[in-house]
């Protein structure tokens, strides 16, 4: 199974849609988000495109309700951290990175995904840890997302 990772889209939805239209291409059907949609007009990409979200609010995520309320048929948004399994593969979502090396050393999980640092972080072996970098670029100047497949638990970092 493959799915798509994104973080801190921060309204960009023409950076969210070009990750999206990758993660189409390569097959993916399902999209982990770890934070900072910010506003509810952010799951106009995922309803164009089809494909599923199940995410975490970020710390700059404002109308939290209104939020849920909009992705409801999309997909689903919590707080985290947030347990989910996919693939057969235990994964953990939040965005800030509370409690990081914790989670990896608790041996709980097979893959941690986080965001909130706008910067890239990804880690292979016993667990694979990934930060896809920030989606919408702003602060950086990159906008990054992550391919990562469950059986092999292998991940790519995917420049925008």
């Amino acid at each position: 199974m493959l799915i798509g990772i994104v973080s801190d889209t921060h309204d960009h939805v023409d950076r969210l849609r070009a990750a999206l239209r990758r993660f189409v291409e390569a097959g993916v059907n399902v999209v982990l988000h770890a934070g900072d949609f910010v506003s509810p007009f952010m799951v106009i990409p995922f309803q164009e495109t089809g494909l599923r979200v199940i995410g975490v609010f970020g710390n700059n995520d404002g109308d939290k309700l209104f939020l849920r309320e909009r992705f409801q048929g999309v997909g689903e948004l919590n707080f985290g951290p947030y347990e989910v399994e996919l693939g057969g593969r235990r994964i953990v979502l939040m965005h800030e990175p509370r409690a990081l090396e914790a989670l990896v050393s608790s041996g709980k999980y097979d893959l941690i995904v986080y965001g909130h640092t706008h910067e890239v972080d990804l880690r292979e072996g016993g667990p694979l840890v990934v930060n896809p970098g920030e989606c919408g670029g702003w602060l950086s100047g990159k906008s990054t997302c992550a391919l990562v497949d469950l059986k092999r638990l292998k991940a790519e970092i995917i420049e925008l």
